[in-house]
């Protein structure tokens, strides 16, 4: 009997995994011209799927050329369908990054920067979303502002004023398609021929990423306890900007002391460097009141980045850009360039929920959830290592990292680990020159619940005795 793969957990329809998997072995060989294939009705009860699957499957690729039905005979791989393929390239697409990878039911994945997704309050976004199509005029269905709706721009120049102390006017502030469009403006903005950027090292390799492809040179500047550490700035090149986490250091947590603060402003008015300050997960700080910003201190110095990926859903694509008044009117050209405006609908459904008091009523719900995740988290890890795991960057946020001090987590060793049906996030990932990150790891709470904490520490347990 004909062998094919597939999975049932998976998002791809089983027609389309059939399709893929007989068309693969078509283009390889593996199945030769002139071959006759089961029967729809052989190969449905081999494969525990319904007749019709099969069937669909089929004609797709008799309707492509890969095979022909001869009536009365069967079904047969046609000739000339073979290609001698190098890669799957084409055929079945492997992530590139583990981040990515989609994960099945029976996986407890720890990746930081997810919120909690059940806990998204969809019964009233979705009541605002209908309210704001009912009642819209004509006017937002057609093509909107690049900088974004004003009505968003307004309630969110005063949230930010009067949460994090940032200081800006409406028209300061440049709606974007996430987090990750707003460092590719500002990089494409400001980032000329052989300039480079100052990044924390360790940080998420998907900003490196961004600002490599825009062909900037990396300064990476070592990150402590008290955040960047300003003295190891360069002096000879100095960057056109800086990007820190200074609420929040991703990914070890650390604050950016005011001393720092300082130092970085006085380091960026005498280079005429800007700074980006990207402040992704502050609001959620679990022992006193959120760090203020660094855009407070200095306005014309720095770009503030904010999204509410991590506040509410990463599937809303929504954040902004803070700048300073000489960089708007480019900001918003290369804006219109690359996609027009953002979703409408969907900033005027935000204005209304922030405006109406609901995102910072979320905000404490999530917080108190978040705290009971996360010492969870760390109660765990310390009744399964005693005296063997360290604790940090927990203050704030949706992770901590957790460094065992007889452990390094090396691509086997992490293999192994995830064998347990556990997947976990080694500091190399954000740091891969920095050996002494070796033995810490990164470990998301948002987004899992605190069942499958306690059953993930037990498989790490597992997979680390292994």
């Amino acid at each position: 009997m004909l062998w094919l793969s597939i999975d049932r957990t998976s998002d791809i329809p089983l027609i389309r995994q059939i399709y893929l998997e007989l068309r693969r072995q078509i283009l390889r060989g593996e199945l030769s011209s002139g071959q006759r294939l089961p029967s729809s009705r052989e190969l449905a009860a081999h494969l525990g799927v319904s007749r019709n699957v099969v069937l669909e499957a089929y004609d797709q690729l008799i309707s492509e050329g890969y095979l022909e039905s001869k009536s009365g005979s069967g079904t047969y791989v046609a000739q000339g369908a073979y290609w001698e393929l190098t890669s799957d390239q084409g055929i079945t697409v492997q992530p590139s990054d583990r981040s990515f990878i989609v994960t099945t039911a029976d996986l407890i994945d720890f990746r930081s920067g997810i919120p909690a997704l059940d806990h998204f309050p969809r019964k009233l976004w979705g009541e605002l979303t209908k309210r704001v199509c009912l009642e819209a005029s004509a006017a937002a269905f057609g093509y909107s502002t690049p900088e974004g709706c004003l009505e968003l721009r307004s309630v969110l120049a005063q949230y930010l004023r009067r949460t994090r102390g940032v200081h800006c006017q409406p028209d300061q502030i440049v709606i974007t398609s996430g987090a990750a469009q707003a460092f590719s403006l500002v990089g494409q903005l400001l980032l000329s021929a052989e300039d480079t950027i100052a990044l924390e090292n360790p940080t998420t390799p998907e900003i490196r990423e961004i600002y490599s492809t825009l062909g900037a040179g990396l300064d990476l500047i070592p990150v402590d306890d008290r955040g960047i550490q300003t003295q190891w700035l360069p002096a000879s090149k100095p960057p056109k900007f800086i990007l820190v986490t200074p609420s929040h250091q991703f990914p070890l947590g650390s604050v950016l002391t005011i001393q720092r603060r300082i130092e970085l402003l006085q380091y960026a008015k005498a280079t005429g460097s800007y700074i980006v300050e990207d402040d992704y997960d502050s609001e959620f700080r679990y022992s006193g009141t959120p760090v203020s910003s660094l855009q407070g201190l200095s306005p014309e110095s720095v770009i503030y980045i904010g999204s509410f990926s991590k506040i509410l859903s990463p599937a809303l694509r929504l954040g902004y850009l803070v700048l300073p008044l000489e960089m708007v009117q480019a900001c918003r050209r290369l804006k219109r360039l690359i996609d027009l405006h953002s979703s409408t609908f969907e900033q005027l459904a935000l204005a209304e929920f922030i405006q109406a008091g609901h995102l910072e009523r979320h905000i404490a719900r999530m917080k108190k959830l978040y705290r009971q995740r996360r010492d969870t988290l760390k109660q765990l890890l310390n009744e399964y290592f005693p005296e063997q795991v360290r604790i940090s960057g927990d203050s704030t946020g949706l992770h901590l990292v957790a460094e065992l001090n007889e452990i390094d987590f090396s691509p086997d060793r992490l293999h192994k680990i995830e064998q347990q049906r556990i997947r976990i996030y080694p500091m190399s990932i954000y740091a891969p020159s920095q050996e002494k990150y070796q033995k810490q790891i990164v470990m998301g709470f948002g987004n899992v619940a605190i069942e499958d904490i306690k059953l993930g520490i037990q498989r790490l347990k597992r997979g680390v005795m292994e």
